[in-house]
């Protein structure tokens, strides 16, 4: 099995505000570079959005190192998810899980590999998540991408959904 890294970060101009996500993917000496935006969302969203458009471009089943300064995304994933998921997507508050479309992708992807979620401080000092950060934050202000992207945006953030 493939030994894949894949490092990720949201960012956000205001929250809600103009947002944008990147990531990184290392297999062996390939390393790719993505990025890409949103006019309307949160950095809780653009968090999501890295991780998800990182595991979506893996090709077959891999064991990933998922790289992330997001306590949000980590706990998520690793913990928050279970209860959810047995709660019919309640919080223990039993108000809806926020994002839970984006949850639910997230979630296919990751049980198609085999993960290990590693926390990083942010803008410290591993060198892929700033750069990621860096990414992130220019897609964020100029709405760009590194691919094209169809005309929906699964990660614009709409009247029901919220932080």
């Amino acid at each position: 099995m493939k030994q894949v890294q894949l490092i990720t970060d949201g960012a956000c101009k205001g929250n809600p505000g103009p947002g944008g996500w990147a990531c990184i993917l290392r297999y062996g000496e390939y390393k790719r570079e993505l990025f890409g935006s949103s006019p309307h969302t949160t950095n809780n969203r653009m968090e999501l959005a890295a991780a998800i458009e990182g595991l979506k471009r893996l090709k077959e089943s891999c064991a990933v190192e998922i790289v992330t300064d997001s306590e949000y995304l980590r706990n998520g994933i690793t913990k928050w998810i279970h209860g959810w998921k047995r709660n019919g997507w309640k919080k223990a508050d039993k108000q809806p899980v926020t994002n839970k479309e984006l949850w639910v992708v997230l979630d296919e992807l990751v049980n198609g590999h085999q993960t290990h979620w590693k926390w990083t401080k942010g803008h410290a000092s591993h060198e892929d998540n700033n750069r990621c950060d860096e990414l992130a934050s220019r897609a964020a202000e100029e709405q760009t991408a590194s691919e094209h992207h169809p005309a929906s945006d699964p990660y614009r953030l709409h009247a029901r959904a919220e932080a």
